[in-house]
């Protein structure tokens, strides 16, 4: 007996890749912060070695350098050795929350979260209150709670009209017909940014793609995924492929939801009656900027006169090896100033529920974001992922700059339909 159980461990195999030579250091957001060895990828290796060992149990300190993690995979960019930390980070969180005891507290507010984002109904009850919130005075509830604190700051300002709004089931692509695509409208996407949603099915149908948008999955597992909660994750993960296994390719514009759903074979590695099915799937997921990047562009772009810099979200850039695509659609529209920050590799302290979970490493790097984002002196912030946008905007905010964070699709969409943003 182990640490760990029998239900999908992190592998050993991928465990001993690791030659602990210490290229993913400096881009650990962890270790940069603080230094300590546990707090970087390799030393977090060696505790998952640690705990296959007989005879062993999960223990507190284990247990906080895996937390700590923001499971950015900046990492997996960085090693040359080609460690699959992604998959024995999820691998072990899953053992984490099986097999080790948390406190009541932390149980509980971990249940919320999920009980919480990855419901879009529910998110739609309380978005009035989200954005309301933000003219309350609620620093005597929330002074007691860093938690709390956090979850209020990052409350985004969302009208209730764009939180009611749906998409059509089916729109029909303009010109030449250039094929038909599945679009994942997300959880915490569709209620919260739903014009960028908007957006993106507006690019594919002026791109020529009819666009097929079900309600449902309500959710593609992601955050549970992230965070090991395996089961809830597997069976969102099975009503995704469900809902567009017909389709050639399935777009989607969160970055994390698609470094998830590209994920969807390891996931179900052990499972014969899904396995065949999650991998046929997760090869037909594009990123909507890799999607559009892979044909020439059909629809005329017009010009706007904007200085941009562009964000890096970590599941895009280094879960999904996406970094180009964005920015060609970018440099594509007339008139745009693309400008890059400094440490682009750094993760902003967003990563899922991260900053809900670790508000103190995470309030530390997004500041340390925002504040190299402002140093180029662009006038808007452009960023491919829901919780980086909420995370950037909240600490520009902090820093005293009201800087509008965007998705590089609505960028797009406002070039094409010749409007000013």
């Amino acid at each position: 007996m182990s640490a760990f159980d029998e239900i999908r461990p992190p592998e050993p195999e991928l465990i001993e890749d690791c030659v602990h030579c210490g290229f993913c250091l400096p881009t650990c957001p962890t270790y940069v912060l603080w230094g300590e060895e546990t707090d970087s990828p390799r030393g977090r290796i060696v505790l998952m070695r640690a705990a296959h060992e007989e005879g062993t149990e999960l223990v507190a300190a284990q247990v906080d350098a895996w937390d700590y993690c923001l499971g950015c995979m900046a990492c997996v960019t960085a090693c040359p050795s080609g460690v699959q930390y992604d998959k024995l980070i999820e691998d072990t969180r899953a053992q984490v929350e099986r097999n080790f005891d948390r406190p009541l507290a932390d149980r509980l507010w971990r249940r919320a979260l999920f009980e919480l984002f990855p419901h879009p109904g529910r998110l739609r009850v309380l978005a009035p209150f989200a954005a309301l919130q933000h003219a309350l005075p609620l620093e005597p509830i929330t002074r007691r709670s860093a938690r709390l604190r956090e979850l209020t700051r990052l409350a985004p300002r969302t009208s209730i009209r764009s939180a009611l709004r749906q998409l059509p089931e089916q729109t029909t692509g303009g010109g030449a017909r250039r094929g038909r695509v599945g679009f994942l409208q997300g959880c915490v996407q569709r209620v919260f940014f739903g014009d960028v949603n908007q957006a993106t099915v507006a690019v594919l149908a002026a791109e020529g793609f009819d666009v097929y948008a079900p309600k449902l999955p309500r959710c593609c597992g992601a955050l549970q995924l992230h965070s090991g909660v395996d089961e809830e994750a597997r069976a969102l993960a099975k009503a995704t492929i469900d809902a567009f296994e017909d389709c050639e390719v399935v777009v989607v514009n969160a970055a994390g939801c698609g470094s998830a759903m590209k994920d969807y074979g390891h996931l179900f590695r052990d499972d014969p009656v899904w396995s065949d099915r999650a991998l046929a799937f997760s090869a037909k997921v594009r990123d909507v900027a890799e999607h559009l990047a892979a044909h020439e562009p059909a629809a005329r772009r017009h010009p706007l006169h904007l200085t941009v810099a562009y964000h890096d979200s970590c599941h895009l850039a280094h879960a999904q090896g996406i970094r180009a695509q964005p920015r060609a659609l970018l440099t594509a529209i007339p008139g745009l100033e693309l400008r890059e920050p400094d440490e682009w590799e750094i993760c902003c302290g967003s990563a899922g529920v991260y900053n809900l979970l670790e508000p103190e490493p995470a309030a530390a790097l997004g500041r340390r974001k925002a504040e190299n984002l402002l140093a180029t002196g662009a006038r808007m912030i452009v960023a491919g992922n829901p919780g980086c946008a909420l995370q950037i905007a909240a600490h520009a905010r902090a820093l005293g700059h009201e800087l509008p964070v965007k998705h590089p699709i609505e960028l797009v969409h406002a070039s094409i339909a010749n409007r000013a943003l």
